[in-house]
């Protein structure tokens, strides 16, 4: 394909996934923007950050999903935004993107539209239970707010981060593996549910290839790395192959597992609902059907995905 590559802004990108989405849109081509708020003069490390962007050729504009005049200026200069705004259970911060899908609609130029996700399919998550289920609860409310105002969208479904997952074999608040004891959701046998690892770096990777694929238009994007679709015991089993050694197991059941939540402050039980989803319930046990649904692995079979054997080894 010729022409010019879509210009791209990124909203949050000095986030968790938001730098990796400028890095990712940079590596493919893309004139990058990156949308800053002005009160983060104040925080050295994302000034920082930012500057970084700046000398690798990114296009800082100042903004806020809080001043939509600010918005609309930011979006008449690009072609597709991509949003990373971070979730927050206080403030329900996702909801924040209203005010840009407004400006998305007012400007009426936008090709493409990845709202912030990066999770499980919201709109298969009807059923989740608190206080886990503010998050699904929230991207689907900007869901339908983007198909009322019919901006061209894609939804990436990106399952599990490898760096909240499996890092530390799923193992609630740690994020580095463990050396001596796990904790295994379930029974450790046939019977317990596929979970899908994925890299950050790959996440956003896949997102980026996305924005102007137009097999991806008005659809949801799966994440599902293949060699990643796993259980926690078999991702438990090649961390021990890795350092040569078999961790003690304790095998925790639903109901202990779900009975520990209260004792837990807030934050954490949110961690509890979500694993309870993926480890108990099977959420992340699906096909992907169409027509709205499709595959990353179907789409891009050629992209080297790190596989959680090649992660994990960065701590073996």
């Amino acid at each position: 394909m010729g022409g010019e590559k879509d210009r791209v802004l990124i909203i949050g990108a000095t986030g968790y996934i938001g730098r990796r989405l400028v890095k990712a849109s940079m590596a493919l081509g893309h004139p990058t923007f990156a949308l800053y708020r002005p009160e983060i003069a104040s925080d050295a490390e994302k000034v920082q950050m930012l500057i970084g962007f700046k000398m690798e050729g990114v296009t800082l504009l100042q903004g806020s999903l809080e001043d939509k005049d600010s918005l609309v200026v930011a979006l008449k200069q690009v072609d597709v935004v991509v949003s990373a705004v971070a979730g927050n259970h206080l403030r329900h911060a996702i909801l924040d993107q209203l005010t840009l899908i407004e400006a998305m609609e007012e400007v009426g130029t936008i090709k493409r539209f990845l709202p912030s996700e990066f999770g499980m399919d919201v709109d298969l998550m009807e059923h989740a239970i608190p206080p886990g289920e503010y998050v699904f609860k929230d991207k689907r409310v900007i869901r339908r707010a983007i198909e009322k105002a019919k901006i061209p969208y894609t939804y990436v479904s990106a399952n599990c981060m490898a760096g909240y997952f499996l890092a530390a074999l799923a193992q609630l608040g740690h994020f580095m593996p463990p050396t001596d004891h796990v904790y295994i959701y379930g029974n450790g046998d046939k019977t317990d549910k596929d979970c899908i690892w994925v890299d950050e770096d790959d996440m956003a990777m896949y997102a980026m290839m996305a924005v102007d694929d137009p097999r991806t238009l008005n659809k949801t994007l799966y994440l599902r790395p293949p060699a990643n679709i796993l259980t926690q015991m078999e991702v438990v089993k090649i961390w021990e192959k890795l350092i040569g050694k078999e961790l003690k197991k304790t095998f925790v059941t639903q109901e202990e597992w779900l009975g520990n939540m209260e004792k837990m402050p807030p934050p954490l039980q949110i961690g509890v609902a979500h694993l309870y989803q993926i480890f108990y319930h099977g959420d992340l046990e699906f096909e992907v059907k169409g027509p709205h649904g499709v595959d990353s692995h179907d789409l891009y079979p050629d992209y080297k995905y790190v596989t959680a054997e090649e992660y994990l080894k960065r701590f073996a």
